[in-house]
C-alpha cells in the first residue's frame, strides 16, 4: 500500500490567530511528512508495506510503530480542528457528553486537565469505550488509544512542536485555544456514527 501525505483540510493560514501559518507549515510539512518518509523507508520490501495504516499501528513496535502512529495521529489531529468557527455539538454527541461529563463545559475542563497534565510529549483524546461510553484520556509519545479498543473521536497534539512557536511554554493557552476556537465537533460526530474510521483510512 502506498501511503501519501494527505492534504490539510484547510489553507495553511486558516487557523490564525490561534495557530500561525508558520507553526502549521512546520508541523505539517516537516514533522508529519518526516514521519511518513521514515515509515515508507522502514516498510520498504516488507510484507507490512501492504497492510492498512491502522493495522500497522496496532501490530508493530519500535521505529515502525512510532512513525506509523504519528502519521495516523497527525492526520486525525488536522481533522479534529476546523477553520469554520466552532459549532456546538448536537444530537447524540451532545447527549453523550452530558451523560459522560455533565455537559460540554465539564468535558472541556476534563480534556484540558488531560492535555495539560500529560508529562512530556503526547496526545489528549476524546474516545468511545467498548461499552459505548465517552471518556477523556491522554497518551504518551505516539501511543494511540485505538490499539486498546477505544474509538478515537477527537485529539489534540501536545508535543511542543504543535504550539511552541505560538505559545512558548504556555501549553494551557494552546489547549484553551483548541477547545474554544478550533475543535471540530462535526468530525467527532462523524466518528461517533462510525464514519470517521473510513475517512481516516481514506485520507492516510
Amino acid at each position: 500500500m502506498k501511503f501519501e501525505l494527505p492534504e490539510l483540510p484547510y489553507p495553511i493560514d486558516a487557523l490564525e490567530p490561534h495557530i500561525a501559518a508558520q507553526t502549521l507549515d512546520v508541523h505539517y510539512s516537516k514533522h508529519h511528512r518526516g514521519y511518513l518518509e521514515k515509515l515508507e523507508k522502514a516498510l520498504a520490501g516488507t510484507p507490512q508495506a501492504e497492510d492498512s495504516l491502522e493495522h500497522i499501528v496496532c501490530s508493530s513496535d519500535g521505529k515502525i510503530f512510532n512513525n506509523a502512529a504519528q502519521v495516523w495521529n497527525h492526520t486525525f489531529y488536522w481533522n479534529s480542528m476546523t477553520a469554520n468557527g466552532v459549532t456546538p455539538p448536537g444530537g447524540d454527541l451532545a447527549a453523550r457528553l452530558a451523560q459522560a461529563f455533565g455537559g460540554v463545559d465539564e468535558f472541556k475542563r476534563e480534556f484540558a486537565e488531560a492535555a495539560n497534565g500529560q508529562f512530556g510529549s503526547g496526545w489528549a483524546w476524546l474516545v468511545e469505550t467498548r461499552e459505548g461510553n465517552l471518556k477523556v484520556l491522554s497518551t504518551s509519545n505516539a501511543d494511540n488509544p485505538m490499539c486498546d479498543g477505544y474509538r478515537p473521536l477527537l485529539t489534540a497534539d501536545v508535543w511542543e512542536h504543535a504550539y511552541y512557536l505560538d505559545y512558548q511554554n504556555e501549553r494551557d493557552q494552546y489547549v484553551e485555544a483548541f477547545l474554544e476556537h478550533l475543535i471540530n465537533w462535526r468530525f467527532a460526530e462523524s466518528n461517533l456514527r462510525g464514519a470517521g474510521k473510513d475517512q481516516q483510512a481514506a485520507s492516510a
